[in-house]
């Protein structure tokens, strides 16, 4: 898996591991969650599968 580096506001930063204990999960996950949403908001894929169905859609109408 590819890695960033990424930078967080203390209290942003305490927020997501309270909200990480509460849920009982990681952090990695909230922040895998929080990228696939915010993908999925923009009209992004957020899998292979998708990427490769929704360029197939595009070839075949004739965009690019």
């Amino acid at each position: 898996m590819p890695r960033k580096l990424i930078g967080f506001h203390p209290e942003d930063m305490r927020a997501l591991d309270e909200l990480a204990e509460d849920r009982a999960t990681t952090l990695q996950e909230l922040i895998d969650e929080a990228v696939r949403d915010l993908l999925k908001k923009h009209g992004k894929p957020t899998d292979l599968k998708t990427a490769l169905r929704d360029s197939a859609k595009q070839t075949s109408n004739g965009q690019r």
